[in-house]
């Protein structure tokens, strides 16, 4: 364990950005909406931005009552963790879907589905695993109320940038086309490859101290 530091904090967002990946979201949001009109595309971007926050919020708060519940050492939780958002940032730079979040299967419900604001967008397509991990692992970091208010504003902002990012998806798309939104992919995914190896450095060094 280690205090908090406002380093943690912009490590974390940039974490939960990448993870989130909202631009990749893009090509599923539209998939999934193409039925609607520009307005209700707007309040499914609006419901799916509000359930991924509340989603994070829940996981931050609740996180460590979780892993006491099943006798989870926080340090082997930030080994499993980091592997698991490894693997997904090895699949980002591949330019390959990443089936952690989603699979094509569920892409495919979601486009039958009248509502698919909470289900399959903002779960799990933006609020996976990953993502969850990652807010588990920084509330570990979180002492007082400043911290806290930190991590908390960093979801909210998290929350806003996939509304934002939604919100304007189609033009987005056609903006950036499948080779732009694939570009910014693989940097985030390197982006994530870096944080998920410092995940796994801090646990394996908690986990075997011998290693420090």
């Amino acid at each position: 364990m280690h205090d908090f530091s406002y380093a943690d904090a912009l490590r974390t967002l940039v974490a939960l950005l990448a993870i989130v990946n909202p631009f990749g979201a893009v090509p599923i949001f539209i998939a999934v909406t193409a039925d609607e009109s520009p307005l209700q595309r707007h309040g499914t971007a609006r419901m799916t931005a509000l359930a991924v926050g509340i989603t994070l919020l829940v996981a931050a708060y609740l996180g460590q009552m979780i892993l006491d519940l099943f006798g989870i050492n926080i340090n082997a939780f930030r080994v499993g963790g980091g592997l698991l958002i490894l693997l997904m940032a090895i699949k980002m730079l591949q330019g390959r879907p990443n089936e952690a979040r989603h699979t094509p299967v569920e892409t495919e419900e979601g486009v039958s589905k009248e509502d698919v604001a909470v289900v399959p967008l903002a779960i799990p397509l933006l609020a996976g695993p990953g993502s969850i991990s990652t807010v588990i692992i920084a509330a570990q970091n979180a002492h007082g109320v400043l911290p806290w208010a930190v991590l908390t504003a960093d979801i909210v902002v998290v929350a806003i940038v996939v509304f934002l990012t939604l919100r304007i998806a189609v033009p987005l798309s056609a903006r950036l086309g499948q080779s732009g939104i694939r570009i910014a992919t693989r940097i985030l995914g390197l982006l994530l490859a870096a944080i998920a190896m410092q995940f796994i450095t801090v646990g394996l060094k908690g986990l075997l101290p011998g290693l420090a």
